[in-house]
């Protein structure tokens, strides 16, 4: 008994730790938190006495696991940490702008801290669940999302972060403020921001084709401030047949009705943000003789609203959720529409005419979650690099880290310009102060931008892990999911390819306006940016190259349709890297301009800024080359064995 009651006050010693020194509670300082939680929940706890009671000597006894924990990376303020993003603003907006934008970006940069991050963590760690049935046998096909992802809902409206998109109270500058907190917002947001990047292009559709009658109530909740009142939108186009295809796989049709509805019967495979409060969706109107029309002609644009007042479905039935690589925290679900009221909101037929100005606003919301998870990654391997110590240094003491991450930064910052200058374009645009060349620039670079930063946000973000080694690696550091989610926007709302042909069409469609007003742009940016002699290697690289490409750009005219498809990518890739060599140029040559400014620019046009030239020379678009790509995919194979 004795014996029992030694071995219980042992036990009890060692499980309140250590009896030396006690435990240091650690915090981060000022307004840098811990990257993945809130700092008021959280504290960390450091062993800082001798290792164990009954023997000091050995740190590593029973529950005693050692004396050293590595520091995590800290979020500070993102703003007041983002050098050029500071220095944009300073460059482009008014003054009187300026200090009301400046001041609450910083006052949001403190809340991503304190509030948003922890909550943007709980949306990933208790992604959504499918109900199908209640306790009573009842089909009610719930989804069930976390407390958190109600929260964000409510921040979304009370920031304004689609509202202040329509409110436009910064007039032509509105758009670059909104896509700025945007940009601060989208890693810590725990995907939300792929329901407000469709409530904007909603409302964006909305707006164009007019705010009145049945469609003032939807845009007024899309565009509100007010948590109780603001609605999102979803997107319902995909369905089994086609993704971009919308023409040829968009198999739903609607029966009209004699209220002057229609009813919807359909499948769509793959719905963004499926618990949200209305959506848009492509469907084909049935005639009287029960018929259909079909290609693009055939479609046309509807509006639903997905629950009635009661709050039942809109007789849409969830058949699962998707299980996909990232976006986990974002309920995504394959629906069967079976008699869904709608109401046409296009004319009949111009279904995809309709979405044009969507496709805009979700690609360049595409471009802001690329930019800014290239950011975050960065800004935390900085942080990282200063409390990490490897071979008896410092991270940033290594000369080959700083190299990389130097790297990595060069990309970010030509990749931030670029959608800077897309969010520049759209505010000009909508409030009717944009040139012609401005509207050929914006078709072209929100494909363009699109394309280039989905590509580059995923070599960025694999690069940055490396730059944590294993916990780089470790789901529980909040890390990996970055790159998990980044995968998808090189797959969202066009493919890479699929991109690049779009740039061709409009090419096509502006019977080569667009490609005139690109070069156009690009040499006024560079004669503006001559008063600065440091530049000159610069320039002068993408000088060379625009010129190799209007060369290329002549020639392929020439050589068919066959000979433009197979380039398509390469010359995306060659309009991408030209303009944003051209956009930092044209940021360096600005007297604010760091001398960091002016070593990105020159980095970038030190690469190869025209591939497709380069790859022309190569002869890799030519028909024996394209034949050579088939034979070398699929030698064998047992689909084609013999017939190549």
């Amino acid at each position: 008994m004795v014996q029992s009651l030694l071995i219980a006050v042992r036990m009890a010693r060692l499980s309140r730790g250590p009896c030396v020194g006690g435990w240091e509670r650690v915090r981060g300082l000022s307004s840098r938190h811990s990257a993945l939680c809130a700092p008021q929940r959280t504290v960390e706890m450091r062993e800082t006495g001798a290792a164990g009671a009954e023997d000091p000597s050995s740190p590593f006894s029973r529950s005693l696991i050692g004396t050293f924990f590595q520091d995590q990376p800290l979020l500070g303020n993102q703003l007041l940490e983002d050098a050029l993003l500071q220095g944009y603003l300073r460059r482009h907006l008014p003054p009187e702008v300026l200090g009301e934008v400046c001041s609450d970006l910083e006052r949001f940069s403190e809340r991503l801290c304190s509030e948003i991050q922890a909550l943007g963590r709980q949306c990933e760690e208790t992604p959504p669940r499918l109900q199908h049935y209640d306790p009573w046998g009842r089909r009610v096909d719930r989804i069930i999302t976390c407390p958190a992802w109600g929260r964000m809902k409510e921040i979304s409206a009370e920031e304004g972060l689609v509202a202040a998109g329509y409110e436009r109270t910064y007039g032509q500058w509105s758009r670059v403020y909104q896509v700025s907190k945007l940009y601060l917002y989208c890693p810590s947001a725990g995907l939300f921001s792929c329901p407000l990047a469709m409530t904007d292009g909603a409302a964006k559709i909305i707006e164009s084709i007019g705010v009145s009658g049945l469609l003032e109530k939807p845009f007024r909740q899309l565009t509100s401030r007010d948590p109780k009142r603001f609605w999102t939108s979803g997107q319902w186009m995909t369905e089994r047949k086609g993704g971009s295809d919308v023409a040829s796989g968009t198999e739903t049709v609607a029966k009209p009705q004699p209220d002057g509805t229609y009813r919807l019967y359909g499948f769509k495979w793959f719905t963004s943000a499926t618990d949200s409060d209305m959506t848009l969706t492509l469907a084909r109107v049935v005639d009287k003789h029960g018929e259909t029309l079909q290609g693009s002609k055939g479609l046309s644009l509807f509006y639903v609203e997905v629950r009635d007042e009661q709050g039942n479905l809109n007789n849409i039935e969830v058949q699962r959720l998707k299980d996909k690589l990232g976006t986990r925290q974002v309920p995504t679900a394959e629906l069967l529409l079976d008699g869904v009221r709608a109401q046409r909101i296009s004319e009949e037929g111009r279904g995809v005419a309709s979405i044009a100005n969507m496709l805009t606003i979700t690609r360049i919301h595409n471009v802001i979650s690329a930019v800014g998870c290239m950011r975050r990654i960065i800004n935390l391997g900085r942080e990282y690099a200063t409390k990490r110590v490897v071979f008896g240094k410092f991270l940033k003491e290594h000369p080959l880290h700083m190299q990389t991450m130097a790297r990595m930064e060069v990309e970010t910052r030509a990749a931030f310009l670029l959608l800077m200058e897309l969010s520049r374009l759209l505010g000009r645009e909508e409030t009717g102060c944009a040139s012609e060349l401005e509207l050929h620039m914006l078709r072209l670079l929100t494909p363009v931008a699109k394309l280039y930063t989905g590509k580059q946000a995923v070599a960025v973000i694999s690069e940055g892990l490396e730059c944590f080694g294993g916990q780089g690696y470790m789901e529980d550091t909040g890390l990996p999911v970055l790159l998990r989610d980044a995968q998808v926007l090189s797959i969202w709302e066009g493919t890479t390819n699929i991109l690049s042909l779009d740039v061709l069409r409009s090419l096509a469609k502006s019977r080569g306006r667009v490609l005139e007003a690109f070069f156009t742009d690009v040499k006024r940016k560079l004669e503006a940016a001559s008063v600065r002699p440091a530049l000159t290697p610069a320039m002068k690289a993408v000088e060379s190259s625009l010129h190799r490409l209007g060369q290329f750009a002549q020639v392929s005219s020439e050589r068919g349709p066959d000979f433009m498809q197979l380039s398509a990518r390469d010359f995306a890739y060659s309009l991408a890297r030209i303009y944003m060599g051209t956009l930092l140029v044209d940021h360096a040559a600005w007297e604010g301009a760091s001398q960091s400014d002016l070593c990105a620019a020159l980095r970038w046009c030190e690469q190869d800024l025209c591939p497709v030239v380069t790859k022309e020379k190569t002869g890799c678009y030519s028909r024996d080359s394209s034949a050579m790509d088939t034979a070398l995919v699929y030698e064998g194979s047992p689909v084609v064995k013999g017939r190549l």
